[in-house]
């Protein structure tokens, strides 16, 4: 017989939170202050998923071999971390699910690749008390899709993987959770469509929070 789930992970840049808008105005600052070129949100939205350097080594012509790379870098950080809730909000229906999730007894998690200080701050902010358990981008463990911060979100909330799914709208998500050998639910209401999560091996896609509760809630 099948475990029963009741522990949800989550991604949190277009799975929980809308950031799309934060994020492109960031980037676009950085670009501006270094006389490069700047971008459209749908320009931003394909290059974003594999944490902040990735991203900025994407939008920043020749990468890290910009003379000023690192610059540019610290200056969308330290942007961004004055200007990440200025339109940054829950997608439709997260709050309900969330708040049914911890009425339910599930075990909440959110693992980023954005920076740690970041996704503690913004959980913090906007899903207190529901989510306390919150891991980023950070030196000492391997950014998505390696398990690492997968792993360690199951520790700290005490959860055997058996006992876990993972919910993301990103191939990066698919595979973190294929590498941490949980299950995944896709969402296609995020960075990615719907068609280009099947192409890369989404084996369940709900479009609603209200689909993705019924699917998690038929799991327990």
């Amino acid at each position: 017989m099948p475990a029963i789930i009741n522990t949800i992970i989550f991604d949190l840049d277009g799975t929980l939170l809308n950031t799309l808008t934060d994020l492109t105005n960031s980037v676009n600052y950085a670009m501006e202050t270094y006389g490069l070129p700047i971008y459209s949100e749908e320009q931003v939205r394909q290059m974003v998923g594999n944490g902040v350097t990735v991203l900025m080594e994407r939008a920043i012509p020749g990468g890290q071999s910009f003379e000023q790379f690192g610059d540019c870098l610290n200056t969308f950080k330290k942007h961004y971390e004055i200007h990440k809730k200025d339109n940054t909000r829950p997608f439709p229906g997260i709050m309900n699910f969330l708040k049914n999730a911890d009425a339910a007894g599930w075990k909440l998690a959110v693992v980023s690749n954005k920076f740690d200080l970041a996704v503690k701050s913004l959980c913090q902010d906007f899903f207190s008390p529901y989510i306390t358990t919150a891991i980023g981008e950070s030196p000492q463990t391997a950014p998505k899709p390696a398990p690492d911060t997968v792993f360690k979100a199951m520790e700290e909330l005490r959860a055997a993987p058996e006992h876990c799914i993972y919910v993301g709208d990103s191939d990066v998500d698919i595979c973190t959770a294929r590498n941490a050998k949980i299950p995944c639910l896709s969402v296609s209401w995020g960075f990615r469509s719907r068609a280009f999560l099947e192409k890369h091996g989404a084996c369940e896609i709900v479009d609603t929070a209200e689909d993705m509760e019924k699917f998690i809630f038929s799991l327990t």
